[in-house]
């Protein structure tokens, strides 16, 4: 009796060991994603960018539909991997921050190495995850300047300012972002185009809007930002526009 007893002490403290060993993994990006299957899934719009004047610091911004919760950033040990392999990303814990007033946040990187990133968060019922980032603040830096032509043009909303801006540096640019703010950095508008142009608030050109409200009307002789990020299909920004100007 003594001896079986003791057999199936050790039978159990084995199997108990062996279900430790095959536990889940939230910290890793595939484990995290396997633990969700039965969520629904849906996307994040994210990107990265260098800081403007330190290099070894990167952003990663991305827009947070609302009521998102758990949200999370996992990264690769370099960019000389498959960054389709999700198994090769970790749960890494970032400082945030929200940009333009909130209605965007950022994901703030100290580290000269740059990797592959990648975004999950939670809504009702759904899991978002955002497509591979790489990030190229050592071998591409992000170029920041307030190189952008405003013109004004006339149409049945009154008169409206026209963007229009060049690419910089690095010629890679997929998509263009654009942010109209206002002088308490609230955002007014937010829309992506192909096109090197954007006329507030026309969208005949416009691929992608985040605008969930009608944005106001320019106000005459009123102080608003453009905001512009050109985009690369591995989703690296490689030119932010920032540039004030006065509605007319």
């Amino acid at each position: 009796m003594k001896k079986n007893f003791v057999l199936v002490l050790f039978v159990l403290v084995l199997f108990s060991c062996t279900k430790e060993k095959v536990a889940p993994n939230p910290n890793n990006l595939q484990e995290y994603l396997n633990l969700n299957l039965g969520l629904q899934q849906d996307e994040v719009i994210a990107c990265a960018a260098s800081d403007e004047f330190n290099t070894t610091i990167s952003y990663i911004f991305f827009y947070p539909i609302k009521g998102a919760t758990e949200i999370q950033y996992f990264e690769t040990e370099s960019t000389q991997v498959n960054e389709k392999d999700f198994s090769l990303y970790t749960k890494k814990i970032l400082p945030k921050e929200g940009v333009f007033d909130g209605y965007l946040q950022r994901f703030i990187r100290n580290d000269a190495k740059e990797v592959w990133g990648m975004l999950t968060y939670k809504t009702n019922g759904k899991l978002h995850k955002s497509n591979p980032i790489r990030l190229k603040h050592q071998t591409k830096p992000t170029e920041w300047n307030d190189k952008v032509n405003v013109s004004y043009v006339v149409n049945n909303s009154g008169t409206t300012p026209k963007f229009n801006w060049d690419d910089g540096v690095h010629k890679e640019n997929a998509i263009y972002f654009q942010v109209i703010s206002d002088e308490k950095n609230k955002l007014l508008s937010g829309t992506y185009t192909y096109d090197k142009w954007f006329q507030y608030y026309v969208l005949d050109n416009v691929v992608l809007n985040i605008t969930t409200t009608k944005p106001p009307v320019l106000q005459k002789d009123v102080a608003y930002y453009f905001t512009m990020m050109g985009v690369s299909l591995d989703n690296w920004v490689n030119l932010v526009i920032f540039k004030r100007f006065i509605a007319q």
